[in-house]
């Protein structure tokens, strides 16, 4: 495994003030934590035939901000995360290719836009299981991932490399101390009280209001 490289790594994404970064070896998709588990085609070493290791970083969603969601504010926010998010991933993934690791990065959002996701609510790869198996957090009851620095107010971006980097370790606590306040704050009514992965997002549901909130220009 590649020590020096991952240092380096770390220290780029030091250099572009990323406070959340980790690394995931591809085959913990091949013995995941729990199950029901993605199908194959999602794993990254289906995406990118070669991958060895998956790098996550997490942004965070300002708190001041989201407080205002629905709003447009919260809508501006959360593009110029994506937008960032999108940057960082490809100069990490130009960072490793220029050293001789062919490596992609995975675009913020792997969908065609809430019209898409009415039709089918999938997107090609998912960060949140990325950032579980990377060490980043864990998942709650409203089935996003938390975090101890940021809770559920993150957002995440990957890039999968044939760089052999040392993973980082999966925690192994429960972040979620089930308040059950996610559940009743859901403006959908797309959560219930089972933790993931027996309680899943009601994902019609959250599309439909998503859709709804689109057409005022005030949601993601």
């Amino acid at each position: 495994m590649n020590h020096d490289l991952k240092a380096d790594i770390l220290h780029r994404c030091q250099e572009m003030e990323i406070p959340l970064v980790g690394v995931a070896s591809t085959d913990r998709w091949e013995n995941p934590p729990f199950e029901p588990w993605m199908p194959e085609e999602f794993y990254p070493q289906s995406i990118f035939p070669g991958a060895r290791s998956v790098i996550v970083i997490g942004l965070p969603v300002h708190l001041p901000v989201l407080a205002t969601a629905p709003s447009i504010y919260y809508h501006e926010l959360y593009k110029t995360i994506n937008t960032m998010l999108d940057q960082y991933t490809y100069r990490l993934a130009s960072f490793l290719n220029d050293r001789g690791y062919p490596s992609v990065f995975i675009p913020r959002d792997g969908y065609g836009g809430i019209e898409a996701l009415r039709a089918n609510p999938v997107a090609f790869f998912s960060h949140r299981h990325a950032a579980l198996l990377a060490g980043l957090g864990t998942f709650g009851v409203n089935n996003a991932l938390l975090t101890p620095e940021y809770g559920p107010r993150v957002r995440f971006g990957s890039v999968l490399t044939t760089a052999d980097l040392p993973p980082d370790p999966v925690r192994e606590d429960n972040l979620c101390i089930r308040c059950m306040k996610c559940v009743q704050a859901c403006p959908a009514g797309a959560l219930d009280e089972r933790d993931y992965p027996e309680g899943l997002t009601d994902k019609a549901a959250c599309t439909e209001n998503s859709a709804g909130l689109a057409r005022r220009r005030i949601s993601p």
